[in-house]
Order: structure tokens, then sequence, then C-alpha cells
């Protein structure tokens, strides 16, 4: 059984102009005149999203450095890695006043000073470090005249619930006992770091 041939392009068409001749190609073989305004194919997205990865100096009980914020300077332990490159530390809060709060990883030197956390509550610890735990219930206040005229007065005093207060002392309690059991630690995290003129950052020992 012979093989069928293959089907050869349609031919166009020869058309005259005046004097002299044109071929004219076929229908099917003309470029398009409109194109579609996307590709057909989506682009195929070759970074994928990846779980931030702690520094290896970043262990739970590392006494930390904050560098930005409003506890810039102080000297705070961290607690518990979170999500997003986010560290749950501790001043405690009596010793220094930084309470339980969540840092950027990237805006804390690492010391090489350790407090022990053997007893301290973990349930407790993994309560604070909840998404929803830090949320700030915002008031929304209308306009109106009232608000109009207290724009010059001092803002009200923000008031700390008592579920937070206690978490907050069921926390230090346990690490105010091992913070005091080693000579000078309490003095050193009461204390606020910061450089002087003449101070060598990349040749400290932290």
């Amino acid at each position: 059984m012979s093989a069928k041939p293959e089907s050869a392009a349609p031919a166009g068409t020869t058309k005259k102009f005046g004097k002299g001749e044109r071929q004219v190609p076929h229908s099917s073989q003309k470029a398009k005149r409109f194109y579609p305004a996307e590709d057909s194919q989506p682009k195929k997205v070759r970074k994928t999203i990846k779980p931030a990865k702690p520094r290896g100096s970043l262990q739970p009980g590392t006494i930390l450095i904050l560098l930005a914020g409003r506890f810039r300077g102080k000297r705070v332990i961290l607690l518990k890695h979170l999500e997003q490159g986010v560290l749950l530390v501790t001043g405690p809060f009596k010793v220094n006043g930084v309470p339980l709060r969540r840092v950027n990883a990237r805006y804390v030197i690492a010391t090489s000073q350790r407090v022990d956390l053997k007893g301290v509550d973990s349930a407790t610890v993994e309560k604070v470090g909840q998404a929803g735990y830090f949320t700030a219930e915002k008031k929304k206040e209308k306009a109106s005249e009232e608000a109009f005229f207290k724009q010059g007065e001092k803002p009200e005093k923000k008031q700390v619930t008592s579920a937070r207060a206690n978490d907050q002392k069921a926390v230090d309690k346990a690490l105010l006992s091992s913070i005091k059991n080693e000579q000078y630690l309490l003095e050193y995290l009461r204390s606020t770091f910061s450089l002087r003129k003449g101070d060598r950052p990349h040749e400290m020992k932290w």
C-alpha cells in the first residue's frame, strides 16, 4: 500500500497591477493583524517562599541587645523563635522595664551570655507566642465636636490587661531566680548598651 503524499501548502494567486504582476499569498499564509494582549501560557514562578531560618547564635536563653525601636540599647532575654523571623523576648520587666514583646531578628546583637530557662512555664510561653496575643485593640472614635477639642490634650495612658500582667509575672518569676544565681548578671541586664567616640564594634567580643 503506497503512502499518501504530503498535502502541499495552498498556492497563492497572481494578480496584475498595471503593467506588472504580483504574487499574493494565500490567506492561510498571511501574517495575523492582531495578537493577544497576554501570553496564552502563564509564566511559572520559580521563587518559592522559604521559612525564615534563624541565625545559629540566636538560641533560647541568649541575652540580646536591641538595636532599634522603643527599647533600643536594652539587653533582653530570648525566649522563643516565632514565625517570619520574629523573636519573643523579655527584659525581664522588673529588671529593665522591657515587657514581653516581639522583635525582628535583624535588629538584635546576640551576646555570648545565656540565662537558664529551666523553670520557665512552657505553656505560658506558647500562649504568648500565638499570633493574636499582641494584637492591639484600637478604639474607633467618630469625628465629632468633642474629639476636635481633645486634640491638644495628653493621650490616655495605655492600660495593660490583667491577663497580660499575669503572664509577664509568671515568665519573669522563673527568670529572676536564675539571674540572681549568677554574679553581676542583674547589673548587666540593667545597663544600657551604647557606643562612644573611638569604640570599634567589629573588634568587640559580645
